[in-house]
């Protein structure tokens, strides 16, 4: 079978002009993202954000085709995850009191190790996934139908960058300056963070991910604050500190059950069948195919050396030694195409979790240094984050009839780039804040990362954690969705209020939207056209605040690093 999207010629969508355009893009994306995943402990898909400012400036430079705007948002959009993958990791070992044993460097090579080892797992199933099996991919979709549906223009640009300065302007105010207060309608309730958080991103976060996702977060957050922390101790059945510890074990219970539960239930089902689907692609793919030399056999064999360079690399770099980083690559090319499965069928990465199984694993097999084990999890994590956004990037590329050997290209580009920019921002932030910013209840919640470090620690109540995790599993078998129940758990009070808020806002926008269609007498033509403009308004602009409060917390923590070094 024969895609045609490999028909395209790479000429006219791989341009310097895109390039350049997707590298600015996916500093300034890589940096939020690495902001937004710690502070806020999730970190929304950026693929349809980026398309759509993807297609805009470059109809500003002239015309612009919808594949060269597909291959620009590739790159730019490629840091995002790498950036996930490091922030929702190696922040546990701050945690747990290692942030002097962990460098710059140390956190590139992950970084690097993982983009490149997912690079190369891509270009090895991405017939399979995107034409053979020809999964879903429900966020590489949107951004295609995004693409054809966006008439970029002056108002995008206005919306995009207004929206940035006002989230970017307040934030100066609330954490340069202090002229506005951080938490609103403050409560005192005993082991409980009840407020609301004057965060622009925050709120947008909520408006982004929907009502009734965050619905189910907002209560799960009841459900640990009021239902276990306030009943359990006004009860009498545990005291405060007792409680706190139940309900961070139960929220990570909870999610560590449902990433097992989408592996059970989702990916190992069709292991199988990937495994001979990759076989048979093997023997029938023609050249067309290859995304890196132009050559399938060159292809099979770039990839084995570059599987063996990274393996001897991460073992001399890291110190992992040889047991180690073989088993590292040869799991990771495993949990890619476990993510890739994931991603196509659910739009959900539990590239965390993924990390956690391949250091549960070495850690069965080597004894190594507690600090090694969150370089292990974390290549996996940046390796399964950077393979989900490149699949849904195929996706998008397939509907549109782009060339993906052009996709993959700017990937690996987007890729390197995003490891350089989020191992600085990493530093940057744990320079400027310390180490005992990050946690549960500090200013960084980092909650994935947390929940590694718990599991290399050891957990608060092992009972808790165990049923949490046997619910994880029931629930998503029962299609009810225990990871973003088990976020509010684990979350503090005052952020999943502020994102209810959120996606309060958008519940309401989405209704102003239907009655103000059905009152104009449109057609049905009509209406999904005016619907498909409204909903790109609310992305851009939320989208916009959401990066202004990023982009200047991260501005904020570079200030901050160069006034110590100065002073």
């Amino acid at each position: 079978m024969s895609n045609p999207s490999n028909r395209a010629s790479m000429r006219g969508q791989l341009t310097l002009r895109g390039v350049v355009i997707g590298v600015l893009g996916c500093v300034i994306i890589t940096a939020s993202s690495a902001y937004t995943a710690l502070k806020m402990g999730a970190l929304p898909w950026p693929i349809v954000f980026a398309a759509v400012i993807s297609l805009f400036f470059l109809k500003l430079m002239g015309n612009a085709s919808l594949n060269e705007a597909n291959v620009t948002h590739t790159i730019m959009s490629a840091g995002a995850m790498v950036a996930g993958g490091l922030a929702f990791t190696i922040p546990g070992a701050w945690m747990l009191g290692y942030a002097d044993q962990i460098s710059w460097l140390d956190m590139f090579i992950v970084a690097l190790a993982g983009t490149i080892l997912g690079l190369l797992a891509t270009a090895l199933i991405h017939r399979h996934f995107i034409v053979d099996a020809a999964l879903e991919f429900p966020t590489g979709n949107a951004a295609a139908q995004t693409l054809r549906a966006t008439e970029a223009g002056g108002k995008t640009g206005k919306q995009l960058f207004g929206s940035m300065a006002i989230a970017g302007i307040y934030s100066v105010l609330r954490d340069a300056l202090g002229i506005v207060p951080s938490m609103l309608c403050t409560l005192n309730i005993p082991g409980v963070t009840f407020a609301i958080y004057n965060s622009p991103m925050l709120l947008s976060v909520g408006f982004l991910v929907g009502f009734a996702p965050v619905a189910f977060w907002f209560a799960g957050a009841l459900l640990g604050n009021f239902g276990i922390i306030v009943g359990g101790t006004a009860a009498g059945l545990f005291d405060v500190m007792t409680a706190q510890g139940i309900v961070k074990s139960l929220g990570m219970g909870l999610m560590m059950g449902f990433g097992v539960a989408v592996v059970l239930k989702d990916i190992l089902p069709q292991v199988a069948g990937i495994v001979r689907g990759l076989a048979a692609d093997s023997s029938t793919d023609t050249d067309e195919q290859s995304l890196i030399s132009g050559s399938l056999k060159l292809d099979a064999g770039i990839i084995g050396l570059g599987a063996a360079a990274i393996a001897v690399i991460v073992a001399i770099a890291l110190d992992l030694g040889p047991v180690p980083a073989v088993i590292v690559t040869l799991f990771t090319f495993v949990t890619t195409i476990m993510s890739a499965q994931s991603c196509g069928q659910t739009g959900i990465d539990p590239m965390e979790i993924f990390g956690l199984i391949v250091m549960l694993i070495v850690a069965a097999f080597a004894q190594l240094a507690q600090v090694k084990l969150f370089f292990i999890a974390g290549i996996v994590a940046v390796a399964c984050g950077l393979a989900g956004d490149v699949m849904n990037d195929f996706k998008a590329g397939a509907v549109l009839g782009t060339n993906p050997r052009a996709q993959w290209v700017g990937q690996a580009i987007g890729g390197i780039v995003g490891a350089l920019v989020a191992a600085a921002v990493m530093v940057a932030l744990v320079t400027a804040y310390g180490p005992d910013a990050f946690g549960p209840d500090k200013s960084f919640v980092a909650a994935q990362a947390s929940v590694v470090a718990t599991m290399v620690s050891g957990i608060p109540s092992v009972p808790w954690f165990a049923g949490g995790f046997i619910a994880g599993i029931v629930m998503y078998w029962l299609g009810i969705p225990a990871m973003m129940i088990g976020l509010g758990v684990y979350l503090p009070f005052y952020m999943s209020l502020t994102a209810f808020l959120g996606s309060c806002v958008k519940l309401a926008y989405d209704k102003w939207a239907a009655h103000r269609d059905a009152e104009a007498g449109l057609s049905d033509e009509e209406k999904a056209a005016k619907d498909a403009a409204f909903q790109e308004q609310g992305l851009v602009v939320a989208s916009g605040l959401l990066g202004g409060e990023s982009i200047v917390g991260v501005i904020l923590a570079f200030v901050s690093v160069g006034l110590s070094l100065l002073g």
